[in-house]
C-alpha cells in the first residue's frame, strides 16, 4: 500500500536553533520550512522532519544514517566542520573511529546536538 508513497525520516530537538545551525551550516541540508511545531529539511528527495519537543532522550542506536561513497573522506569532512565522532570499546574501529562491518561496509557514528546518533555508511563487498 505505502510502497509509492514517499517516506519522512523524523528525528527530534529540544533546542531548535542549534539543530538548524548543525543540520544546516554542518551538515549542508537545505532547510525547507520552519514552523512552531517543526523544522523541516532535504534530504535527497525526501523530507527530514525535526520534531520541536520540550524534553528528549535520545535512543541508543542509529536513528538516521546516510550512505556514503567514502566514509574516511566523510569523517575528514565533517571533522573540519567541527563534528566528534563516536567511539564504542566493544567495536575495533580505525583510527579515525570507522568500524569495518564483517558484511564490509564502513561505518562511522555520530551525535547531533540534541544526542541523536546519526551514521555514515560506506557499502562494499566484503
Amino acid at each position: 500500500m505505502l510502497n509509492s508513497s514517499s517516506p519522512i525520516a523524523f528525528l527530534a530537538t529540544v533546542a531548535p536553533e542549534r539543530a538548524r545551525a548543525f543540520y544546516a551550516d554542518t551538515l549542508g541540508l537545505a532547510l525547507v520550512s520552519e514552523d512552531d511545531f517543526s523544522l523541516v529539511f532535504a534530504l535527497h528527495g525526501m523530507a527530514l522532519r525535526i520534531q520541536k519537543v520540550r524534553a528528549l532522550q535520545p535512543h541508543p542506536f542509529t536513528a538516521l544514517g546516510w550512505q556514503v561513497a567514502d566514509t574516511a573522506a566523510s569523517v575528514a569532512a565533517l571533522r573540519q566542520r567541527g563534528v566528534a565522532f563516536e567511539r564504542y570499546p566493544f567495536l575495533q574501529q580505525d583510527a579515525h573511529d570507522i568500524w569495518d562491518a564483517p558484511d564490509g561496509a564502513r561505518i562511522a557514528w555520530f551525535k547531533d546536538p540534541d544526542g541523536n546518533l546519526l551514521s555514515l555508511t560506506e557499502v562494499r563487498a566484503a
